[in-house]
Protein backbone atom coordinates (compact mmCIF):
# COMPACT_ATOMS: atom_id res chain seq x y z
CA UNK A 1 0.00 0.00 0.00
CA UNK A 2 1.21 3.30 -0.91
CA UNK A 3 1.79 6.26 1.25
CA UNK A 4 -0.74 8.12 -0.44
CA UNK A 5 -3.14 5.31 0.24
CA UNK A 6 -2.15 4.83 3.86
CA UNK A 7 -2.85 8.14 4.40
CA UNK A 8 -6.18 8.41 2.84
CA UNK A 9 -7.25 5.12 4.58
CA UNK A 10 -6.04 6.80 7.83
CA UNK A 11 -8.39 9.85 7.52
CA UNK A 12 -11.42 7.92 6.97
CA UNK A 13 -11.10 5.24 9.37
CA UNK A 14 -9.83 8.02 11.96
CA UNK A 15 -13.37 10.16 11.42
CA UNK A 16 -15.04 6.75 11.76
CA UNK A 17 -13.44 6.36 14.91
CA UNK A 18 -14.15 9.85 15.88
CA UNK A 19 -18.24 9.10 15.81
CA UNK A 20 -17.59 5.78 17.73
CA UNK A 21 -15.97 8.28 20.53
CA UNK A 22 -18.04 10.88 21.03
CA UNK A 23 -20.73 8.63 21.23
CA UNK A 24 -19.14 6.55 23.89
CA UNK A 25 -17.56 9.94 25.60
CA UNK A 26 -19.73 13.26 24.75
CA UNK A 27 -17.78 15.52 26.23
CA UNK A 28 -15.27 14.80 23.78
CA UNK A 29 -17.57 16.76 21.31
CA UNK A 30 -16.91 20.20 22.97
CA UNK A 31 -13.21 19.20 23.10
CA UNK A 32 -13.78 18.73 19.51
CA UNK A 33 -15.10 22.29 18.93
CA UNK A 34 -12.71 23.88 20.50
CA UNK A 35 -9.44 22.05 19.06
CA UNK A 36 -11.19 22.98 15.86
CA UNK A 37 -11.34 26.54 15.75
CA UNK A 38 -7.99 26.98 17.83
CA UNK A 39 -6.05 24.51 15.12
CA UNK A 40 -7.39 26.76 12.55
CA UNK A 41 -6.65 30.09 13.69
CA UNK A 42 -2.84 28.50 14.39
CA UNK A 43 -2.82 27.03 10.95
CA UNK A 44 -3.94 30.36 9.18
CA UNK A 45 -1.81 32.75 10.69
CA UNK A 46 1.08 30.65 11.08
CA UNK A 47 0.89 30.39 7.31
CA UNK A 48 -0.63 33.83 6.93
CA UNK A 49 -2.94 32.57 3.99
CA UNK A 50 -0.33 31.53 1.23
CA UNK A 51 -2.20 28.34 1.02
CA UNK A 52 -5.90 29.51 0.90
CA UNK A 53 -5.93 27.82 4.36
CA UNK A 54 -8.73 30.00 4.93
CA UNK A 55 -10.72 27.88 2.44
CA UNK A 56 -9.77 24.88 4.15
CA UNK A 57 -10.42 26.01 8.12
CA UNK A 58 -13.97 27.01 7.23
CA UNK A 59 -14.62 24.12 5.08
CA UNK A 60 -13.93 21.71 8.20
CA UNK A 61 -16.04 23.76 10.20
CA UNK A 62 -19.26 23.47 7.94
CA UNK A 63 -18.64 20.17 7.59
CA UNK A 64 -18.59 18.97 11.37
CA UNK A 65 -22.10 21.59 12.07
CA UNK A 66 -24.24 19.06 12.26
CA UNK A 67 -22.17 16.45 13.63
CA UNK A 68 -21.89 18.94 16.82
CA UNK A 69 -24.95 20.16 16.99
CA UNK A 70 -26.73 16.55 17.48
CA UNK A 71 -24.00 15.84 20.08
CA UNK A 72 -24.06 19.47 21.55
CA UNK A 73 -20.70 20.29 20.65
CA UNK A 74 -20.95 23.84 19.96
CA UNK A 75 -21.22 26.90 22.30
CA UNK A 76 -24.29 28.16 20.68
CA UNK A 77 -26.86 27.36 17.87
CA UNK A 78 -24.88 29.74 15.10
CA UNK A 79 -21.25 29.12 15.91
CA UNK A 80 -20.19 27.46 12.65
CA UNK A 81 -21.88 30.32 10.78
CA UNK A 82 -19.74 32.87 13.33
CA UNK A 83 -16.90 30.83 13.20
CA UNK A 84 -16.67 30.89 9.47
CA UNK A 85 -17.58 34.41 9.38
CA UNK A 86 -14.43 35.25 11.78
CA UNK A 87 -11.82 33.30 9.61
CA UNK A 88 -12.98 34.94 6.49
CA UNK A 89 -12.61 38.30 7.51
CA UNK A 90 -9.36 36.71 8.60
CA UNK A 91 -8.79 36.22 5.04
CA UNK A 92 -9.70 39.36 4.14
CA UNK A 93 -6.90 40.52 6.05
CA UNK A 94 -4.52 38.23 4.50
CA UNK A 95 -5.49 38.58 1.30
CA UNK A 96 -8.03 41.09 0.46
CA UNK A 97 -10.91 40.68 -1.80
CA UNK A 98 -11.65 41.40 -5.29
CA UNK A 99 -13.12 44.44 -7.13
CA UNK A 100 -15.95 42.49 -8.28
CA UNK A 101 -17.11 41.62 -5.35
CA UNK A 102 -19.29 44.79 -5.66
CA UNK A 103 -22.48 43.06 -6.15
CA UNK A 104 -22.78 40.93 -2.67
CA UNK A 105 -21.73 44.36 -0.67
CA UNK A 106 -25.00 45.23 -2.76
CA UNK A 107 -26.48 42.05 -1.65
CA UNK A 108 -25.84 43.21 1.94
CA UNK A 109 -27.49 46.74 1.79
CA UNK A 110 -30.74 45.20 0.09
CA UNK A 111 -30.99 43.60 3.57
CA UNK A 112 -30.71 47.06 5.35
CA UNK A 113 -34.80 48.02 4.64
CA UNK A 114 -36.06 44.63 6.19
CA UNK A 115 -34.28 45.09 9.22
CA UNK A 116 -35.48 48.97 9.82
CA UNK A 117 -38.88 47.86 8.97
CA UNK A 118 -38.83 45.17 11.88
CA UNK A 119 -37.42 47.22 14.75
CA UNK A 120 -40.86 49.20 14.44
CA UNK A 121 -42.69 45.99 15.53
CA UNK A 122 -39.43 43.76 17.62
CA UNK A 123 -38.24 44.37 21.23
CA UNK A 124 -35.13 46.04 20.11
CA UNK A 125 -33.08 44.63 23.46
CA UNK A 126 -34.29 41.24 23.11
CA UNK A 127 -36.40 40.39 20.08
CA UNK A 128 -34.59 41.78 17.90
CA UNK A 129 -31.73 40.77 18.38
CA UNK A 130 -32.84 37.03 18.17
CA UNK A 131 -34.35 37.37 15.10
CA UNK A 132 -32.03 39.17 13.17
CA UNK A 133 -29.44 36.62 14.32
CA UNK A 134 -31.30 33.91 13.43
CA UNK A 135 -33.07 35.17 10.03
CA UNK A 136 -30.35 36.97 8.56
CA UNK A 137 -26.83 34.99 9.69
CA UNK A 138 -27.00 32.34 7.05
CA UNK A 139 -27.53 35.56 4.43
CA UNK A 140 -24.84 37.65 6.18
CA UNK A 141 -22.39 34.61 6.13
CA UNK A 142 -23.11 33.59 2.47
CA UNK A 143 -21.95 37.91 1.66
CA UNK A 144 -18.93 37.76 3.58
CA UNK A 145 -17.61 34.22 2.08
CA UNK A 146 -18.36 35.69 -1.03
CA UNK A 147 -16.59 38.36 -0.91
CA UNK A 148 -13.52 36.51 -0.12
CA UNK A 149 -14.17 33.67 -2.97
CA UNK A 150 -15.26 35.62 -5.86
CA UNK A 151 -12.93 35.48 -8.98
CA UNK A 152 -9.74 34.15 -6.59
CA UNK A 153 -7.48 31.63 -8.57
CA UNK A 154 -7.50 28.11 -7.00
CA UNK A 155 -6.82 25.02 -9.38
CA UNK A 156 -9.15 22.14 -9.53
CA UNK A 157 -7.03 20.02 -7.26
CA UNK A 158 -7.92 22.45 -4.42
CA UNK A 159 -11.28 22.53 -5.16
CA UNK A 160 -10.69 18.50 -4.62
CA UNK A 161 -9.00 18.90 -1.45
CA UNK A 162 -11.22 21.83 -0.05
CA UNK A 163 -14.23 19.59 -0.38
CA UNK A 164 -12.80 16.49 1.04
CA UNK A 165 -11.93 18.76 3.93
CA UNK A 166 -15.92 19.43 4.57
CA UNK A 167 -16.75 15.75 3.57
CA UNK A 168 -14.56 14.09 6.44
CA UNK A 169 -16.20 15.48 9.37
CA UNK A 170 -19.73 14.14 8.05
CA UNK A 171 -18.58 10.41 8.44
CA UNK A 172 -18.76 10.71 12.39
CA UNK A 173 -22.00 12.38 11.95
CA UNK A 174 -23.15 9.76 9.95
CA UNK A 175 -21.59 7.08 12.76
CA UNK A 176 -23.53 8.50 15.28
CA UNK A 177 -26.92 8.26 13.46
CA UNK A 178 -26.01 4.40 13.56
CA UNK A 179 -24.91 4.11 16.71
CA UNK A 180 -27.96 6.06 18.38
CA UNK A 181 -30.12 3.59 16.87
CA UNK A 182 -28.90 0.33 16.44
CA UNK A 183 -32.18 -1.07 15.75
CA UNK A 184 -34.18 0.90 13.08
CA UNK A 185 -37.74 -0.92 13.10
CA UNK A 186 -38.19 -0.40 16.99
CA UNK A 187 -38.49 3.29 15.85
CA UNK A 188 -39.46 3.38 12.60
CA UNK A 189 -43.93 3.43 12.61
CA UNK A 190 -44.46 5.50 9.53
CA UNK A 191 -43.19 7.23 6.51
CA UNK A 192 -42.81 11.07 8.09
CA UNK A 193 -38.85 12.60 8.74
CA UNK A 194 -37.50 10.51 11.48
CA UNK A 195 -35.13 12.15 14.13
CA UNK A 196 -34.60 8.61 15.72
CA UNK A 197 -32.49 7.77 12.97
CA UNK A 198 -30.91 11.00 12.53
CA UNK A 199 -29.08 11.45 15.94
CA UNK A 200 -31.73 12.93 17.64
CA UNK A 201 -31.75 15.77 15.86
CA UNK A 202 -33.04 17.12 12.84
CA UNK A 203 -33.99 15.24 9.84
CA UNK A 204 -33.53 17.80 7.15
CA UNK A 205 -30.41 18.53 8.08
CA UNK A 206 -28.44 15.71 8.71
CA UNK A 207 -29.95 13.99 5.32
CA UNK A 208 -28.68 17.81 3.91
CA UNK A 209 -25.25 17.07 5.01
CA UNK A 210 -25.42 13.65 3.96
CA UNK A 211 -26.61 13.95 0.58
CA UNK A 212 -23.51 16.46 0.20
CA UNK A 213 -21.13 13.93 1.71
CA UNK A 214 -22.38 11.39 -0.90
CA UNK A 215 -21.86 14.09 -3.79
CA UNK A 216 -18.48 14.84 -2.50
CA UNK A 217 -17.20 11.50 -1.89
CA UNK A 218 -18.77 10.40 -5.42
CA UNK A 219 -16.87 13.37 -7.17
CA UNK A 220 -13.83 11.57 -5.92
CA UNK A 221 -14.49 8.39 -7.58
CA UNK A 222 -14.55 10.15 -11.05
CA UNK A 223 -11.65 13.00 -10.37
CA UNK A 224 -9.18 11.36 -7.59
CA UNK A 225 -9.51 8.09 -7.28
CA UNK A 226 -6.06 7.55 -8.90
CA UNK A 227 -5.89 3.84 -7.49
CA UNK A 228 -7.87 0.75 -7.06
CA UNK A 229 -7.72 0.93 -2.93
CA UNK A 230 -8.97 4.75 -3.00
CA UNK A 231 -11.95 4.01 -5.62
CA UNK A 232 -12.84 1.37 -3.35
CA UNK A 233 -12.70 3.52 -0.09
CA UNK A 234 -14.70 6.41 -1.87
CA UNK A 235 -17.19 3.87 -3.39
CA UNK A 236 -17.92 2.53 0.41
CA UNK A 237 -18.12 6.05 2.11
CA UNK A 238 -19.77 6.98 -0.79
CA UNK A 239 -22.60 4.51 -0.29
CA UNK A 240 -22.77 4.20 3.42
CA UNK A 241 -23.52 8.15 3.19
CA UNK A 242 -26.35 7.67 1.13
CA UNK A 243 -27.47 4.95 2.70
CA UNK A 244 -27.77 6.98 6.23
CA UNK A 245 -29.59 9.54 4.29
CA UNK A 246 -31.86 7.58 3.44
CA UNK A 247 -32.52 6.21 6.85
CA UNK A 248 -33.00 9.66 7.96
CA UNK A 249 -36.45 10.23 5.91
CA UNK A 250 -36.18 13.47 4.55
CA UNK A 251 -36.01 13.56 0.86
CA UNK A 252 -34.97 17.18 0.13
CA UNK A 253 -31.03 16.46 0.75
CA UNK A 254 -30.79 13.71 -0.93
CA UNK A 255 -32.75 14.34 -4.01
CA UNK A 256 -30.23 17.27 -3.88
CA UNK A 257 -27.16 14.98 -3.68
CA UNK A 258 -28.73 12.80 -6.81
CA UNK A 259 -29.74 15.54 -8.71
CA UNK A 260 -25.43 16.88 -7.86
CA UNK A 261 -23.86 13.69 -9.07
CA UNK A 262 -26.23 13.83 -12.41
CA UNK A 263 -25.06 17.35 -12.83
CA UNK A 264 -21.84 16.67 -12.20
CA UNK A 265 -21.38 13.23 -14.16
CA UNK A 266 -22.69 15.60 -17.51
CA UNK A 267 -19.76 17.72 -16.99
CA UNK A 268 -16.90 14.77 -16.13
CA UNK A 269 -18.21 13.51 -19.32
CA UNK A 270 -18.49 16.45 -21.78
CA UNK A 271 -14.29 17.29 -20.39
CA UNK A 272 -12.94 14.02 -19.87
CA UNK A 273 -11.46 12.60 -23.16
CA UNK A 274 -11.31 8.95 -21.98
CA UNK A 275 -15.73 7.96 -21.94
CA UNK A 276 -15.04 4.22 -21.09
CA UNK A 277 -13.80 4.95 -17.77
CA UNK A 278 -16.39 7.47 -17.44
CA UNK A 279 -19.08 4.86 -18.39
CA UNK A 280 -17.39 2.04 -16.28
CA UNK A 281 -17.94 4.52 -12.87
CA UNK A 282 -21.47 5.14 -13.55
CA UNK A 283 -22.59 1.83 -14.31
CA UNK A 284 -20.98 0.79 -10.93
CA UNK A 285 -22.83 3.54 -9.14
CA UNK A 286 -26.53 2.83 -10.57
CA UNK A 287 -25.91 -1.13 -10.23
CA UNK A 288 -24.80 -0.30 -5.85
CA UNK A 289 -27.52 2.48 -6.13
CA UNK A 290 -30.13 -0.26 -6.74
CA UNK A 291 -28.62 -2.33 -3.83
CA UNK A 292 -28.70 0.41 -1.28
CA UNK A 293 -32.23 1.10 -2.26
CA UNK A 294 -33.49 -2.63 -2.10
CA UNK A 295 -31.66 -3.21 0.84
CA UNK A 296 -33.20 0.12 2.28
CA UNK A 297 -36.29 -1.26 1.32
CA UNK A 298 -36.00 -4.11 3.23
CA UNK A 299 -35.14 -2.93 6.49
CA UNK A 300 -38.07 -0.51 6.39
CA UNK A 301 -40.50 -2.46 5.35
CA UNK A 302 -40.91 -0.86 2.13
CA UNK A 303 -41.78 2.70 4.06
CA UNK A 304 -39.07 4.32 2.21
CA UNK A 305 -40.76 3.33 -1.15
CA UNK A 306 -43.65 5.19 0.07
CA UNK A 307 -41.97 7.99 1.12
CA UNK A 308 -40.17 8.88 -1.87
CA UNK A 309 -44.22 8.00 -3.40
CA UNK A 310 -45.40 10.62 -1.36
CA UNK A 311 -47.43 8.13 0.63
CA UNK A 312 -47.93 7.43 4.12
CA UNK A 313 -47.58 3.96 6.17
CA UNK A 314 -50.50 2.64 4.95
CA UNK A 315 -49.83 3.49 1.28
CA UNK A 316 -52.60 6.12 1.03
CA UNK A 317 -51.11 9.24 -1.43
CA UNK A 318 -50.63 12.35 1.04
CA UNK A 319 -52.48 15.39 0.12
CA UNK A 320 -49.58 17.71 1.26
CA UNK A 321 -46.28 15.92 -0.02
CA UNK A 322 -44.03 18.74 1.35
CA UNK A 323 -44.67 17.77 5.10
CA UNK A 324 -46.29 21.01 5.33
CA UNK A 325 -44.07 23.41 3.81
CA UNK A 326 -46.45 24.50 1.04
CA UNK A 327 -48.75 26.46 3.44
CA UNK A 328 -45.45 28.27 4.67
CA UNK A 329 -44.88 28.97 1.21
CA UNK A 330 -48.38 30.52 0.56
CA UNK A 331 -48.50 32.17 3.96
CA UNK A 332 -45.07 34.08 2.66
CA UNK A 333 -46.32 34.82 -0.84
CA UNK A 334 -49.68 36.06 0.51
CA UNK A 335 -47.23 38.50 3.29
CA UNK A 336 -45.37 39.28 -0.14
CA UNK A 337 -48.48 41.08 -2.09
CA UNK A 338 -49.68 42.22 1.00
CA UNK A 339 -46.15 44.18 1.55
CA UNK A 340 -44.72 43.72 -1.86
CA UNK A 341 -42.31 47.11 -1.41
CA UNK A 342 -40.68 46.84 2.00
CA UNK A 343 -42.00 43.62 3.03
CA UNK A 344 -43.12 42.86 6.21
CA UNK A 345 -39.46 43.00 8.36
CA UNK A 346 -36.91 40.40 9.19
CA UNK A 347 -38.49 37.74 11.68
CA UNK A 348 -42.01 39.22 11.69
CA UNK A 349 -43.57 36.16 10.15
CA UNK A 350 -42.05 33.64 13.11
CA UNK A 351 -44.10 36.41 15.18
CA UNK A 352 -46.91 36.18 13.12
CA UNK A 353 -47.19 32.25 12.86
CA UNK A 354 -46.26 31.94 16.88
CA UNK A 355 -49.47 33.89 17.66
CA UNK A 356 -51.49 32.10 14.98
CA UNK A 357 -50.24 28.76 16.03
CA UNK A 358 -49.41 28.80 19.51
CA UNK A 359 -45.44 27.68 18.70
CA UNK A 360 -42.46 28.95 16.91
CA UNK A 361 -42.97 27.72 13.63
CA UNK A 362 -40.28 29.64 11.07
CA UNK A 363 -39.91 29.40 7.60
CA UNK A 364 -38.08 26.56 5.87
CA UNK A 365 -37.73 28.67 2.31
CA UNK A 366 -35.43 31.21 2.29
CA UNK A 367 -36.59 32.25 -1.36
CA UNK A 368 -40.27 33.42 -0.37
CA UNK A 369 -39.31 34.38 3.18
CA UNK A 370 -36.90 37.37 1.56
CA UNK A 371 -39.87 37.72 -0.55
CA UNK A 372 -42.31 38.50 2.52
CA UNK A 373 -39.66 39.53 5.01
CA UNK A 374 -37.77 42.32 2.62
CA UNK A 375 -40.18 42.93 -0.26
CA UNK A 376 -39.08 43.96 -3.60
CA UNK A 377 -35.85 44.29 -2.26
CA UNK A 378 -35.56 40.37 -1.24
CA UNK A 379 -36.83 40.18 -5.00
CA UNK A 380 -33.16 42.04 -5.41
CA UNK A 381 -31.11 40.17 -3.38
CA UNK A 382 -32.23 37.12 -5.00
CA UNK A 383 -31.55 38.04 -8.45
CA UNK A 384 -28.06 39.48 -7.09
CA UNK A 385 -27.38 35.80 -5.45
CA UNK A 386 -28.95 33.48 -8.73
CA UNK A 387 -27.19 35.53 -11.56
CA UNK A 388 -24.50 36.66 -10.42
CA UNK A 389 -22.44 32.63 -10.62
CA UNK A 390 -23.72 32.10 -13.99
CA UNK A 391 -22.57 35.48 -15.73
CA UNK A 392 -18.99 35.03 -13.64
CA UNK A 393 -19.13 31.51 -15.29
CA UNK A 394 -19.48 32.95 -18.84
CA UNK A 395 -15.61 32.98 -18.39
CA UNK A 396 -14.82 30.44 -15.92
CA UNK A 397 -15.69 27.52 -18.00
CA UNK A 398 -13.30 25.53 -16.46
CA UNK A 399 -14.99 25.66 -12.98
CA UNK A 400 -16.84 22.41 -13.57
CA UNK A 401 -18.56 21.89 -10.00
CA UNK A 402 -19.63 25.58 -10.68
CA UNK A 403 -23.40 24.51 -11.51
CA UNK A 404 -23.54 21.77 -8.99
CA UNK A 405 -22.36 24.26 -6.21
CA UNK A 406 -25.54 26.39 -7.11
CA UNK A 407 -28.02 23.64 -7.33
CA UNK A 408 -26.90 22.71 -4.02
CA UNK A 409 -27.58 26.09 -2.19
CA UNK A 410 -30.98 26.51 -4.35
CA UNK A 411 -32.35 23.05 -3.80
CA UNK A 412 -31.57 23.20 0.29
CA UNK A 413 -32.97 27.22 1.24
CA UNK A 414 -35.61 25.84 -1.07
CA UNK A 415 -36.07 22.93 2.01
CA UNK A 416 -34.29 23.73 4.75
CA UNK A 417 -33.93 27.27 4.30
CA UNK A 418 -30.45 28.43 6.42
CA UNK A 419 -30.54 26.93 9.30
CA UNK A 420 -26.87 25.62 8.29
CA UNK A 421 -23.68 27.11 7.09
CA UNK A 422 -23.48 24.60 4.22
CA UNK A 423 -25.51 26.41 1.39
CA UNK A 424 -24.18 29.82 2.41
CA UNK A 425 -20.22 28.10 1.76
CA UNK A 426 -21.27 26.04 -0.81
CA UNK A 427 -22.68 29.12 -2.91
CA UNK A 428 -19.54 31.30 -2.15
CA UNK A 429 -17.18 27.74 -4.02
CA UNK A 430 -19.03 28.43 -7.14
CA UNK A 431 -17.85 32.38 -6.73
CA UNK A 432 -13.89 30.97 -7.06
CA UNK A 433 -11.75 31.31 -10.35
CA UNK A 434 -10.79 27.67 -11.02
CA UNK A 435 -8.36 26.30 -13.57
CA UNK A 436 -7.45 23.02 -14.86
CA UNK A 437 -4.31 21.04 -14.47
CA UNK A 438 -3.07 19.66 -17.47
CA UNK A 439 -0.67 17.51 -15.74
CA UNK A 440 -1.08 13.53 -14.33
CA UNK A 441 -2.49 14.84 -11.28
CA UNK A 442 -5.74 15.30 -12.39
CA UNK A 443 -6.24 12.16 -14.78
CA UNK A 444 -9.02 9.65 -14.24
CA UNK A 445 -6.18 6.96 -14.49
CA UNK A 446 -6.10 4.30 -11.63
CA UNK A 447 -3.07 2.48 -11.39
Amino acid sequence: MQNKEKNYLFLIISHFLLGVLVFNAPILSKVYSFLIIIIGLLVIVKKQNKGEEVLYVCAYIVGSEVFLRMTNGNPNHEFAKYSIMFFFVLGYIYSGITKVALPFILFLILLIPGIIVATESLDLFVDFRKRIAFNLSGSICLAIASLYTFGRKVDIEQVGSVLLVLALPIIPAAVYTQLFTPNIKEVLTSTASNSDLSGGFGPNQVATLFGLGMFIFFSRILLHSRTKIIFIINLVVTFYLGYRGLLTFSRGGMITGFVMILIFIFFVYKYSKSKIIINYFVGVFIILSLIIWSYTSVITDGLIDKRYAGKNAAGVEKQDKFSGRGKLVDEEITWFLDNPFFGIGVGKGTDIRTEKYGFLYASHDEITRLLAEHGIFGILALMILFFTPIFYYMGNKEHIYMLCFLVFWFLTINHAAMRTASPAFVYALSLLNVRFVTDEKTSLHRE
